[in-house]
C-alpha cells in the first residue's frame, strides 16, 4: 500500500532545516596525484584556488551518492520515509535525463509517492532547490522534504586542461526540511535569486559528450564585484546584516574568490566554509555538503544565523539566510 501525499496538511508559516547529510567517494585525488596527469604542481593548484584534495567516484552515479546523503540527513531526523513527500535534487552532471535523480532516490530510500523533481541552475542549484521546498511548504503542497545538492563531476571534466581538471570533485550534501509549527519563526529565509544571462556562455556542459567549459577570468570578475552586494541583499531579505551571521557558507569555487568575498562582507566572527580546500568545486553540493560538515563538527550553533549562497553557470545565483539544524 503507497502512502497518500494528495492532500498536505495546508499551508504553513514558513519551514526550517532539521537535519544534514553528506557523502564523499572513498577515492582521493591530490594535487601530487594531477601533477603527474598534466602540467601542473602543488603550488600552483594551491595558489591559484586553494584546492589540495578532490573526491573522485568510479562506479557510483549521482543518485547512488545523492541517496547516500539523503539517507543519513534522514537518518538524523527522527523521520522515516514514510513521512517524506517532496524530493528536490539539484544537479548538473546526471548523466540520464530520464529518469530524474528524485525519483531514483525515492526508490532507493523505499519513499512512497512523493513529489519528486530535479533542478539545474548548476553552482547555485542547491539554494534553488531549497528555496522552492520552502515555497512549496508555505503553500501547502508539503510537509516534510528532502533537499540534495549532488555531483559527479568527474564525468564531464576533460582531465587533459589543466586549467579546468584541478578544480572538480564529486560529492553530495541533503538536508531535512520541514513546515514550522504554529509558534515557531520560519528557520529558512526569503530567497534573493536572479542571474546574469548575458554571461550565460562563460560556463557551459554542451553537446551531446560535453567537457566543463569556462572562461575563469570572466567568472572571477563578476563575482568579486557583484556577490558582496548580493550576499548583502539577501541578509536583508532575513532583516540582518553580514555581522549578524554566526557562519557563511558560499559556493565552493575558489578560495580566492571565497577570502575576499567574506572580507568584503564583513564577516570576521562568523564561520567562512572553506571545504573547497579538501573538496574542490563540487558545483550544487558544495554548500549542503560544506554545511554539513560544519553542523557535524559542531562548529556553528543550532539556531544560529547561517547565510547559504550560490552562483555559477547560467550565470545564475541565489542565497538565503538560515537557521542551523
Amino acid at each position: 500500500m503507497t502512502a497518500d501525499h494528495s492532500h498536505p496538511t495546508g499551508p504553513a508559516r514558513g519551514s526550517k532545516i532539521i537535519a544534514m547529510g553528506h557523502y564523499q567517494p572513498a577515492r582521493v585525488l591530490t594535487n601530487d596525484d594531477l601533477a603527474r596527469m598534466v602540467d601542473t604542481s602543488d603550488e600552483w593548484i594551491r595558489d591559484r584556488v586553494g584546492i589540495v584534495t578532490r573526491r573522485i567516484a568510479d562506479n557510483e552515479t549521482v543518485a547512488d551518492m545523492a541517496a547516500a546523503a539523503a539517507g543519513k540527513a534522514l537518518a538524523a531526523s527522527g523521520l522515516s520515509s514514510a513521512d517524506i513527500d517532496l524530493v528536490a535534487v539539484a544537479t548538473c552532471s546526471s548523466v540520464d535525463r530520464c529518469p530524474n535523480v528524485a525519483t531514483r532516490v525515492a526508490a532507493k530510500l523505499s519513499i512512497s509517492s512523493p513529489a519528486a523533481y530535479d533542478i539545474n541552475t548548476a553552482c547555485s542549484g542547491y539554494e534553488y532547490a531549497l528555496a522552492t521546498v520552502d515555497h512549496a511548504i508555505r503553500a501547502g503542497a508539503a510537509t516534510n522534504a528532502l533537499v540534495i545538492g549532488a555531483e559527479k563531476l568527474s564525468d564531464v571534466t576533460d582531465w587533459t586542461d589543466r586549467s579546468s581538471c584541478v578544480l572538480f570533485g564529486d560529492g553530495a550534501g541533503a538536508a531535512v526540511v520541514t513546515a514550522v509549527g504554529d509558534d515557531e519563526e520560519p528557520g529558512i529565509g526569503p530567497v534573493l535569486w536572479g542571474s546574469a544571462p548575458e554571461k550565460s556562455d562563460v560556463i557551459t556542459i554542451e553537446g551531446w559528450r560535453p567537457y566543463i567549459q569556462q572562461s575563469g577570468q570572466t567568472v572571477f570578475r563578476w563575482a568579486t564585484v557583484s556577490l558582496p552586494i548580493l550576499a548583502e541583499k539577501a541578509c536583508a531579505a532575513a532583516g540582518l546584516t553580514p555581522k549578524d551571521l554566526a557562519a557563511f557558507v558560499p559556493h565552493q569555487a575558489n578560495l580566492r574568490i571565497i577570502e575576499p568575498l567574506a572580507r568584503k562582507l564583513g564577516v570576521e566572527n562568523a564561520v567562512v566554509a572553506k571545504d573547497i580546500i579538501e573538496s574542490g568545486n563540487t558545483s550544487a553540493a558544495s554548500v549542503p555538503l560544506a554545511l554539513s560538515k560544519l553542523v557535524e563538527r559542531r562548529e556553528v550553533p543550532a539556531g544560529s544565523p547561517v547565510l547559504l549562497f550560490g552562483f555559477g553557470g547560467g550565470l545564475t545565483y541565489a542565497g538565503q539566510v538560515i537557521r542551523c539544524p
